[in-house]
């Protein structure tokens, strides 16, 4: 099954956040599968994360983000290719309230890789989320997903996003692969759980880091997160982190 990207954003549509153009757009994604069982799909709630951020664009409910520094939220590109206004709810499991809602006043995306940096129009004060580097991320290693996407298949995803950021366990078979744009990613199979519309743009967590940002799954047992820890030095020149 081919691999299909997580948000619900659409691709290839200008970008106007403070008049920035998007990036040449890729290739066209694949249908949504029908075929899968609903296994988040899977996982369980999450207890603790207190730098994870809900995405909304024009008030919808549309991706998974964490804030990397006082005004700075790591997303996916094709989470932010739509024209329109970005918020988050950054600081809350609850996607519908608590935490602390900051409006994106610029967005950069990276010219090659499924990564958006979006600069706050307010700093926001509290938990940042712990970056990696390649040292963190291996082969055959046990990982944890995060995201309020959805939790259903075989119906359109924006009716089942889970209110809860919920987690999951998944294994690492690589930490070269190609995010939805064709950037380096870290591909994963299923454990307890898989990543599904909604969680993109949300961390993957390896020894206790953010190793990558949600770009592809196929909703049943493979997703593949664009491996940050490779794009740092790009993170750092925006974010300073």
């Amino acid at each position: 099954m081919k691999f299909a990207r997580l948000g619900m954003a659409l691709a290839g549509v200008t970008l106007a956040v403070m008049g920035i153009a998007a990036p040449a757009a890729s290739a066209a994604p694949v249908a949504e599968p029908t075929d899968v069982t609903p296994m988040i799909i899977g996982g369980g709630n999450a207890s603790n994360a207190p730098w994870a951020a809900r995405l909304f664009r024009n008030g919808q409910q549309n991706c998974t983000a964490t804030v990397i520094a006082p005004n700075y939220v790591l997303t996916a590109q094709h989470c932010v290719a739509g024209s329109g206004t970005y918020t988050f709810r950054i600081g809350s499991l609850d996607q519908t309230s608590g935490g602390q809602m900051r409006t994106a006043a610029q967005i950069t995306t990276h010219p090659t890789a499924d990564l958006a940096i979006a600069r706050l129009s307010q700093p926001y004060q509290g938990t940042y989320s712990p970056l990696g580097t390649t040292s963190n991320v291996a082969v055959n290693q046990t990982v944890q997903v995060y995201g309020w996407g959805a939790t259903c298949t075989g119906q359109p995803e924006i009716n089942c996003q889970s209110r809860y950021l919920k987690v999951a366990n998944v294994r690492v078979t690589s930490v070269s692969c190609s995010d939805y744009r064709g950037g380096i990613a870290v591909c994963a199979s299923r454990i307890d759980g898989i990543t599904a519309g909604g969680d993109s743009g949300g961390p993957m967590f390896a020894s206790g880091r953010q190793v990558g940002v949600a770009s592809t799954s196929d909703r049943a047992t493979r997703t593949a997160y664009t491996n940050i820890t490779r794009y740092r030095s790009w993170i750092q020149s925006i974010a300073g982190v």
